[in-house]
This record gives C-alpha cells, structure tokens and sequence, in this order.
C-alpha cells in the first residue's frame, strides 16, 4: 500500500499548535443566539434558489437548509432562500416548503422567474430535464445538479451554454455524493498533473459485493439491498456499470480537461458474479470492487468501468457497503484517498449546497469575467485537450480466471497449456478448494477440487480474451468460465 494514502499527524506539530491555540484570543459568537447575530450587517442579500423536484434529493436540500442555516451563514455572510419549489405533488410540497415559498407545478415558471438567482435540479433523468436547464440557463440563472446522466450524456451542449450566457453548471452531487471530489480535483490538486482515478462510485453495487462476501448470490444481495434502500426498483443503471460510466465520464474530464467521453468508456457490471468467485478472490489476497479508473499515458487515455480484483492490502479494499472511495495519483500532491457516503438524500444535498455557497460568493465577480472564476470542469474551455481514448483491447493489466473442470485430474495441465499457448503467462495456478468445506480434513474427504483457478501475468486485452475462448472451447470444461480483471493500482 503506497504510504502516502495514509495521514498521520506529528505528535510535535500538535503539540505546538495546542501551545499556540492556548496563547491567543478568539471571539466566540453566540451561536445559539438569533441568526442576525451572527452575520454582519452589510451582509450581500440571499441567495434566491428555485428548487426542481422534492424527491429525496430536493427534500433533503431543503432540510439540510433550514437545520444548518445559521452555520450556513456565519460561513458565507449571506443566507441562501429556497423561494421557489417546482413538485408534482403539490400539497406535499406545501407541506416540505412551508410558509413563505412559493410552490408552482410548471418547472419552466421557476426556471425562468425572475427572483430566482439559481436554480437546483433534482428531478433526475435526461428528457424535458435537458430542456427546463437549459431555459434557466438562458434566463441567466446559474444551475446547481446532482444530475450525472444528464451532464454526461449532454453536458458539452450545457456547459457551452453557460460559458456563452456567463452562468455557473455546478455539480458536486452528481459524482460521490457527500465526497468533495470535484472541487479536489478542480482546486485542491489543482496543482498538481494528475496521472489517474480510480474509484468505487457506485454505493449501491458496493453493497452487493460486500453482502456477497458472506456467501449471498447476487440476487439475494439485490434484494436485501432493495430492502433497505440501496437499490431502485429496477436497478440496472447501478448493476451494469452505467451510472459509475455516468460518474467516471466526468471525473476523467476534471482530472485531465478533455472532452467528456460516455460512448468510449468500456463499462461492465456485477450480475455475473458468484460467490465462488468472491471467495477465490480473497484467498488470493483480493476483494471485488465495481472499479471506475481514468489512466492517462503519452498515448492516451484508459477509461473503463468493471468488477476488478484490488488487493486487500489497498484501502480502496476496505471501503464496504455503501460508501464510496476514490484514489487519485498527482505528481506533487501523490496518491490520496477519498471516502465517505455513496448514497443518501442528506448526503447528496451537503455537496448541492456547497455548490449554491461557492455560487453565493460570486456577487463580486462580473458576468462577462468567467475566467476570474474557478472553471466548471476545472481547466479553461480554450485549454481542454482533446486527449484519445485507447482501445479496450490494448489495456494491459494481469488476469483472474476461475474455470469449472468437474474433477478431472488433467484439467490444471490443459488449461495452463491452453494460457501459454495463446501467449498467455501465468503468475500462479492451482486447485480451488471445495466451496463450503470448513477444514483441510473436510477438504480431502470431499474429493477433488472443481474449479482451477490463477492469476496471469500482464497481458493485453486482446490476447486474454482469445485464451478465453479457448479455454471455454476445452473438453474438459464444464461449464462457463469466469474472468476478472486485476486492478493495477499505483
């Protein structure tokens, strides 16, 4: 594990700065006092933000708002209003809105309304969504959206947009929810070149594969992650690999400035795994993870989403369940990690309100000045490289295969020919034990083992999946042959 992934504070350092802490005087407001108190009295006035969409996104922003709004503000100097609420349920939105909002059942009233500075959408989806943000954007509203599938498969076309009417597409909750990954990457790191990301973006699919840990199928996982809200009802975006595709297309955009590029980022899901596969992973030193990476080299870029094999040595191993976790690797900064919740209404809405507080400092900024302003994908639009995306079947990386031979005792030999044969070097290659068995004694009493299962060395793409098929077409094998990529992590 590269060292420098973990933080440690100098017992030196802490010590001075607790002498230093102790020896001078700090004003303490009364933060339990009335808000006006804690703002001065030349404070900019609110924020005036119209709300599309009361789902668990907008009506969490609407809480975190009103619960946080004094801290909110003795940050900013300037309160942030929610004015305006656009819902399809209307005596809902009454109620979540309360007195003093005005609550309308066109979005293209709110977008376009003129006491509305920004507007938040949280309706989700890329149909009329494309349209009503556009419009606001038109009307010289800046847009706050956790919308990834919008912005990936339309964002070109929004954030040109913006640059020409001189507005701000913000979008801190479209990519690891209560991660501040966007703005690391746009200004934390912002010195530094950035080599790769790689991350677990996808809350719901790491769920799924930490419950298939314990021996769970994949559909009973689904369903207990169903269950407890986790999982839509129909939850293929998140399974197949396209909403961590969505979330990968727009990091790799922020961390290298180039276009943004869905239709080239080679996505693969979780619903052919089984636990055998999980199990003979962890013997071999690895967890599965749904892995999103951006690599770039001279040639190009890499960008893909797939279940890899990470070494439980890396701490992007260790981050189970829901959570979310991002690696990224910078020539000044080196590696860092980031984690924290990969889902949830709260969650989400802490970055959307970042967002409209970054947006609230910009009242000194002028329209026609876009260049003093941090840039939306985190270069300059006249700066962003049109870097090419390298084939899938060039990528090199080592290999995890799992074959079912029945027990035949030939099978080991055959099918390390077969890997050779098709220029295919092996790392290691052995007997699984039998699944279920609880001892080595239990082991030997069970018979042969069923599966052969090994890691190759470095091989391309190309040639793995020619040795694949040619291990499946073996007689020896009796049934379908599973094969997982290793991580090759930094």
């Amino acid at each position: 594990m590269p060292q420098a992934l973990v933080s440690q504070s100098s017992a030196t350092g802490a010590a001075a700065l607790s002498v230093q802490a102790a020896t001078m005087s700090w004003p303490v407001p009364d933060t339990h006092g009335p808000l006006q108190a804690a703002i001065e009295p030349d404070s900019l006035p609110p924020l005036r933000v119209g709300l599309l969409g009361l789902g668990n996104v907008g009506a969490g922003t609407l809480a975190v708002l009103r619960r946080n709004q004094t801290e909110i503000a003795r940050r900013l100097g300037r309160h942030i209003e929610v004015t305006h609420v656009c819902a399809r349920n209307l005596a809902r939105a009454v109620a979540l809105a309360g007195p003093g909002v005005q609550v309308l059942a066109d979005p293209l009233a709110v977008v376009t309304h003129p006491d509305v500075d920004v507007v938040v959408e949280a309706i989700g989806g890329t149909g009329p969504v494309l349209h009503w943000v556009l419009q606001a954007i038109a009307s010289g509203k800046h847009v706050v959206t956790a919308n990834k599938a919008l912005l990936a498969e339309h964002g070109h076309q929004v954030f040109a947009a913006a640059q020409a009417r001189g507005t701000v597409v913000a979008f801190e909750g479209a990519v690891a929810v209560s991660i501040p990954i966007i703005k690391m990457l746009r200004e934390g790191l912002g010195a530094n070149h950035i080599t790769a990301v790689a991350g677990i973006v996808n809350g719901t699919s790491n769920f799924i594969l930490s419950a298939m840990r314990t021996s769970l199928s994949f559909q009973a996982a689904l369903q207990q992650a169903q269950a407890l809200g986790y999982a839509e009802a129909d939850p293929s975006f998140d399974v197949n690999g396209v909403d961590a595709a969505h979330k990968l297309t727009l990091l790799a955009s922020v961390a290298f400035g180039m276009p943004l590029r869905l239709a080239q980022v080679y996505t693969e899901g979780i619903g052919q795994l089984l636990p055998a596969d999980m199990a003979c992973a962890e013997a071999l030193g690895y967890r599965i993870k749904l892995l999103a990476q951006a690599r770039r080299h001279t040639q190009g870029v890499e960008l893909h989403v797939y279940p890899a094999l990470v070494p439980t040595t890396h701490p992007l191993a260790a981050v189970e369940g829901s959570l979310n976790g991002i690696a990224v690797y910078s020539d000044a900064a080196g590696p860092t990690l980031h984690c924290g919740a990969g889902a949830g209404g709260e969650q989400t809405a802490s970055a959307v309100i970042a967002d409209l507080m970054d947006i609230a400092r910009l009242g000194h900024i002028p329209p026609t000045s876009p260049t003093q302003r941090v840039a939306m994908m985190g270069f300059q639009p006249w700066a962003m490289q049109d870097l090419p995306v390298l084939p899938m079947a060039e990528l090199r990386t080592r290999h995890f295969v799992r074959v079912p031979v029945g027990s035949n005792p030939h099978a080991l030999g055959v099918v390390a020919a077969t890997l050779a044969q098709t220029g295919v070097a092996t790392q290691s290659l052995g007997w699984a034990p039998v699944p279920g068995a609880a001892s080595d004694a239990t082991r030997a009493q069970a018979g042969p083992a069923s599966c052969v299962v090994g890691l190759t060395g470095l091989a391309s793409d190309h040639n793995m999946q020619q040795a694949l098929a040619a291990i499946q077409a073996l007689r020896q094998v009796n049934g379908p042959v599973s094969h997982l990529r290793v991580a090759e992590l930094e």
